[in-house]
């Protein structure tokens, strides 16, 4: 079973994004900020195939883990989603420059989910 880490420091989003990434097929880690993240990849990057990431997290920011997630060339196939209410053309542009395979914004939906998933290839 593919695994997945979703990243945001909102339990509630956590809960919403884990429960349809389970309803599809994952396995589901997750951590309340960058910091967290970094040490469940740690652990068990190897294993993981894709990360759900909020922008706006104490610690270490979505965009900062995703840059420091691309230095790893262990994890060069590892699919990133920034999950965020940062809307700007520029920051959508910032993240996918740092890395991101993808940017949903909140609010989203369980298909607008599961298409940008599509997307990436990591969702049949």
């Amino acid at each position: 079973m593919n695994k997945a880490l979703v990243v945001d420091d909102s339990r509630a989003i956590r809960m919403i994004l884990a429960k349809t990434l389970r309803e599809i097929g994952y396995e589901v880690r997750e951590a309340a900020n960058g910091v967290e993240a970094l040490e469940v990849m740690a652990a068990e990057k190897s294993n993981v195939s894709l990360v759900l990431a909020d922008w706006n997290m104490p610690e270490l920011n979505g965009l900062d883990l995703v840059k420091r997630l691309r230095q790893d060339p262990d994890l060069a196939s590892l699919v990133v989603v920034m999950v965020t209410t940062e809307t700007e053309v520029d920051q959508m542009v910032t993240a996918l420059e740092a890395g991101a395979n993808e940017y949903v914004m909140k609010p989203f939906t369980k298909e607008i989910l599961v298409e940008k998933l599509q997307m990436t290839g990591v969702h049949p």
